[in-house]
């Protein structure tokens, strides 16, 4: 027993650097991460529930408070986790805490349900790089094989064109 609290501390590895430039190592790194996931637990409760921003930062911190609860070894936790160091942790979950501060202070879930958004349309032609997102019109050959099959059943199709349609017009 007194080797289990006593040793198994004092016989742990140490880490004697992150290999990473300006990032120190962490002695105690499972226990700030713990720290910093129960602070981040607590300050989300501050975002609303059905919002996915939410539901998505208490997902992922409470599986990794799981782990470093579960774990005492932080080569483990890191092994386990597989996002990086537990000193990276420990800047993320910094870094997730200050994102917190910030969506609290946008509110970005706040818009009202009536809320219309201005749509600004230009004749300015659109880069080649840019995705436009709408489909383009279909082939000449797609209609002529329609028209094939419904005139077999005797069913008659409107008239392809594009102008018309208001999804196609640029």
């Amino acid at each position: 027993m007194f080797l289990r609290v006593i040793g198994r501390p004092l016989l742990a590895k140490v880490k004697e650097t992150t290999g990473i430039v300006g990032l120190d190592v962490v002695p105690n790194a499972r226990v700030v991460l713990i720290d910093l996931y129960n602070k981040t637990l607590k300050e989300i409760q501050a975002v609303p529930e059905d919002e996915g921003y939410r539901k998505s930062v208490e997902a992922f911190t409470r599986h990794r408070l799981s782990v470093c609860k579960e774990e005492e070894d932080w080569e483990v936790i890191e092994k386990r986790l597989g996002c990086g160091q537990v000193e990276e942790l420990i800047e993320e979950a910094r870094d997730e805490l200050t994102l917190i501060g910030k969506m609290i202070e946008w509110d970005p879930w706040g818009v009202p349900d009536d809320y219309e958004c201005e749509v600004i349309e230009n004749d300015a032609p659109i880069p080649k790089h840019v995705p436009q997102h709408r489909p383009g019109p279909l082939p000449a050959e797609f209609y002529k094989t329609l028209e094939g099959l419904l005139s077999e059943s005797k069913t008659e199709i409107p008239a392809a064109t594009s102008s018309s349609d208001p999804q196609l017009k640029e």
